[in-house]
């Protein structure tokens, strides 16, 4: 590290000093004792609502996990969503059919050149005005439907099923990875191709099954039933928390789309070519030459785009879905902590984005390093 490096950063650091000091200052005068302090006094609000235990006379540190809570949450939906639609308009929009990609580019265009917070908008308003209210409604299967929330079937409250559920999403998803990694050991060592999604899949059905057997879960399942003005039993997904994350998975799927659709293109045609005189049909050319090269050159853009589908979940807020920039909202209304509770709120929002995209670079790393091991 140079002088020069080490001087811009002692510079930096001065001048943060300084805007501290002026702020510490300005608010000491005004009467503000500036301090985190109130995170411990009683929030009084309710959220419409939340993931975690929360009431009115809990503190505002609760309410603020609370309202994070409902930020992830509808932030990992709208990925799944926005990841499957760009995946399936990407591999539209270089097809062989000119309607699929007519259709592609089509859907690219619309949503691209549309506001997001209009597209929730316009959502939110059909669902409300298109959907039937709650005493008419709708019964889809297992799926009771209405203007109000999106009901479905979930497991009874039992404190074993979710010790249950919460061992899975621990145990399943490390299961799967630890087979990974030794399907590509054994792979590097005999060259033989280790066959990973059979493998997966019975993982996923083996080990809730131990689990179960194990904890004594009864899994027993709670129905939804339409009693009087409300439903009784299952889980609801409210239609604020629907709308925002097919909004944000519409939308972000269409930036995700022209991602993939430019990785692809950039694989050279001579090696699709080479694939096909070898023998290789269409899905495995796919997913033996086409995928490997695109996952390379998409992540970094990929990375941008989760990173500002998890940033625009804030426009929730619009719908009344009680994420944290609501919850902050409020709490600045009812504080008069502005500075303390935009300076949380933006920490949070920070360290969900560094943490989601280490999460890719570390596997972007992972994937190179590999491709070079290989080529060696």
């Amino acid at each position: 590290m140079s002088l020069a490096d080490i001087g811009v950063g002692l510079a930096i650091l001065a001048a943060m000093a300084f805007v501290a000091f002026n702020v510490h200052s300005n608010m000491t005068a005004a009467g503000i004792q500036p301090g985190f302090a109130f995170l411990g006094q009683q929030a009084g609000f309710d959220l419409s609502e939340t993931l975690i235990p929360y009431g009115a006379n809990d503190s505002y540190l609760r309410a603020i996990l609370a309202g994070l809570a409902n930020t992830i949450v509808v932030a990992a939906a709208s990925l799944v969503l926005a990841a499957l639609a760009g995946l399936l308009l990407g591999l539209l929009s270089v097809s062989a059919s000119p309607v699929a990609r007519l259709f592609a580019l089509a859907y690219v265009e619309l949503f691209r050149n549309l506001p997001k917070i209009l597209v929730l908008l316009v959502i939110f308003v059909a669902a409300v005005n298109g959907l039937p209210a709650i005493r008419q409604a709708l019964q889809l299967g297992p799926f009771t439907i209405s203007n109000r929330a999106i009901y479905l079937p979930w497991l009874s409250e039992d404190p074993r099923n979710t010790l249950w559920l919460a061992a899975c999403l621990v145990f399943v998803p490390a299961a799967i990875w630890l087979w990974a990694r030794r399907a590509a050991r054994r792979q590097a060592l005999s060259g033989r191709r280790v066959p990973l999604l059979p493998v997966a899949l019975g993982l996923c059905v083996a080990v809730p099954v131990a689990l179960a057997l194990f904890i004594g879960a009864p899994l027993g399942l709670s129905w939804p039933v339409l009693e009087g003005f409300s439903v009784e039993g299952g889980i609801a997904l409210s239609i604020q928390f629907c709308t925002v994350a097919v909004a944000l998975g519409l939308y972000h799927g269409a930036q995700i789309a022209e991602v993939l659709r430019g990785g692809i293109e950039a694989v050279p045609k001579g090696q699709v070519e080479a694939a096909a005189a070898l023998g290789l049909k269409g899905g495995q050319t796919t997913r033996l030459v086409v995928v490997p090269q695109v996952l390379r050159t998409v992540v970094p853009p990929l990375n941008n785009q989760f990173a500002n589908l998890l940033k625009n979940t804030s426009i929730s807020i619009a719908v009344g879905y009680s994420d944290l920039m609501s919850v902050a909202g409020t709490a600045i209304n009812q504080t008069f902590r502005p500075l303390e509770t935009m300076l949380i709120t933006m920490s949070i929002y920070l360290l969900l984005c560094l943490v989601l995209t280490g999460a890719l670079n570390h596997w972007s790393a992972r994937i190179r390093a590999r491709e070079g091991r290989g080529a060696r």
